[in-house]
């Protein structure tokens, strides 16, 4: 491979939340000496944002944003409709939001642009305007599966935590019937090999949290590991991987235990993003794997109660871009 790498597609998010301005902050902690990345959302909402000297630049290429990120903050324009009141969500933005993931989306599929990054969507907005995906993560794979039956793996990292998830956005009670000896046995593979090719981990360990307390008991508290996760995690082993058999899920956090794995497959979305959280609110990053793209998120949601205050932190989004360039970095070297 020759030539510099193709630069990152940032989608703004909801325009209401704090998405622009953590973009703008971003840009401005990069711009010297971090990956080259252009933004698909909206120019003028941007400028708005961009304060200190600091200009905006429509572009109208992957290419052309490339050239001019050091001097500008590229802007793939793709005007919003109606006009944004800062904190205030609202469904007559939902068509050019979904636009935006969906042109960044494209454009890294080409090899135009190397990863996605995504600022925060306001799912609940979404819905309303009649969105038929629980979240992004759903979304994106199915833009990027292009008849690819394959299930996508959150993982929220860290580098305190890496986590991934069985099952993702589902109310709690729903859990335990969606998870499958087939669907554990695919987060656990998934993510395995990601650690290796994504991540450079030569000899991946995996710890698998159990689903009950004190992963069961041995079927006192219930089968799901004796039933579901155990076999996966021993199919898995077969393969030659180093997984654990289902774990309580109470020990496995703390520094020692940490220090034992480098990842942990949870059962379902609190058991993962409570700890990852807690550990390092500000550095954690969404990354989306078993994708044919390279996918990253900040690991918070819109912040409209802070929005157009000034007062938003771009820590998490500054980690995904870098996330973001160092797979895809990782991934063409392999190519």
């Amino acid at each position: 491979m020759t030539g510099a790498p193709a630069p990152l597609a940032i989608s703004l998010g909801d325009p209401a939340g704090i998405g622009p301005e953590i973009t703008v902050k971003a840009y401005q902690a990069l711009r010297a000496e971090g990956p080259p990345f252009l933004v698909v959302g909206d120019h003028d909402l941007l400028t708005t944002q961009a304060r200190g000297g600091l200009t905006a630049r429509r572009v109208s290429t992957p290419e052309e944003a490339a050239a001019v990120f050091r001097e500008a903050l590229p802007v793939l324009d793709r005007p919003l409709r109606v006009p944004v009141i800062a904190g205030q969500a609202s469904p007559t933005h939902a068509e050019t939001v979904l636009g935006w993931i969906e042109t960044a989306v494209a454009l890294t599929l080409t090899g135009a642009c190397s990863a996605v990054v995504t600022c925060p969507i306001a799912k609940a907005t979404l819905y309303r305007a009649g969105f038929p995906f629980p979240g992004h993560t759903e979304l994106i794979a199915d833009l990027a599966r292009d008849g690819d039956a394959a299930v996508p793996v959150m993982m929220l990292a860290s580098p305190m935590l890496k986590v991934t998830l069985a099952t993702i956005h589902l109310p709690l009670s729903d859990a335990p019937a969606a998870l499958t000896q087939a669907g554990v046995y695919h987060t656990l593979k998934v993510t395995a090999d990601a650690l290796r090719d994504d991540f450079g981990v030569l000899a991946p360990r995996l710890a698998v949290a159990g689903l009950n307390p004190h992963a069961g008991e041995d079927g006192e508290l219930g089968h799901e590991e004796i039933e579901i996760v155990n076999p996966a995690a021993a199919r898995l082993r077969a393969e030659g991987y180093d997984v654990t058999d289902a774990l309580s899920a109470d020990t496995l956090f703390h520094e020692e235990a940490r220090a034992r794995y480098d990842a942990v497959v949870c059962m379902y979305h609190d058991q993962a993003l409570i700890p990852l959280k807690t550990l390092d609110f500000w550095g954690g990053v969404n990354v989306t794997l078993g994708l044919p793209l390279v996918r990253t998120s900040p690991d918070h949601g819109t912040g409209f109660a802070i929005a157009g205050r000034g007062l938003a932190r771009p820590n998490s989004l500054i980690a995904a871009i870098r996330m973001a360039a160092e797979i895809a970095g990782r991934r063409a070297g392999s190519a």
